[in-house]
């Protein structure tokens, strides 16, 4: 039975994550900042005993990444696959009255915790079965593909997130550890809008079928929900 964790696991893509996962018969840590708010995750656990566990974590508190790593502990001696799924996105940023912290907590989450959740789980990755790393990133962080000024906290995030994947991939590698970005597309979510182009189920189907042709090779790559690559 594969062990999956997944984070930002109370709704949109992350709750679709978790479904499917659990539709393939998997075991799933499906982490979440406020665990007693996410009641169609709490539903999801309950339809399904011992297979969907609902863990608290905060992105933004390296604390809270250590502490989720050590319930793990307790609970599963490996991970097969680590989902960065969880992110945040401030709207309606305009260039003149940009805000230090905006930037600053865009980074907390969409960065630094992905990247403190990949070393804290490395240890139970390297224990897990043809383990892997999956980080959702964003088109809007490739660097090639940038034409415009636009939701800067979050562009400059997912850039500097590839990069930190990219880093990372030639440290997990040798550990046996895929580690890659994939752009999810633009999903009708409460980040993506309703004007969004696809489902959340069509995203994460597209995405899984990714990650399931993704072997060594695929470390430190970026791509799209469909299987294509995105230039840096």
């Amino acid at each position: 039975m594969q062990r999956i964790l997944v984070t930002g696991a109370s709704r949109g893509l992350g709750l679709e994550f978790v479904r499917q996962f659990v539709q393939r018969g998997a075991r799933v840590f499906a982490a979440c900042r406020k665990p007693g708010q996410a009641t169609d995750l709490t539903r999801l656990a309950l339809a399904h005993p011992g297979r969907v566990t609902v863990l608290p974590v905060d992105l933004a508190r390296p604390a809270s990444i250590t502490e989720l790593g050590n319930e793990l502990r307790l609970v599963t001696d490996s991970l097969d696959l680590l989902v960065n799924n969880a992110g945040v996105l401030v709207s309606g940023e305009r260039f003149g009255s940009l805000e230090a912290k905006h930037l600053a907590d865009t980074f907390a989450t969409n960065v630094i915790g992905p990247v403190l959740m990949a070393q804290a789980m490395a240890p139970l990755l390297a224990a897990g079965q043809a383990p892997k790393v999956l980080n959702l990133s964003s088109i809007l962080g490739s660097i090639a593909r940038c034409e415009e000024f636009g939701t800067p906290s979050y562009s400059i995030s997912k850039a500097a997130l590839n990069m930190a994947m990219r880093q990372l991939s030639h440290e997990l590698g040798p550990q046996g550890i895929t580690a890659f970005v994939i752009h999810p597309g633009w999903v009708k979510t409460d980040m993506g809008g309703s004007g969004a182009q696809i489902t959340v189920q069509q995203s994460v189907t597209g995405m899984l079928a990714v990650v399931d042709g993704a072997g060594p090779d695929f470390a430190g790559r970026f791509l799209s929900w469909d299987g294509k690559e995105i230039p840096w």
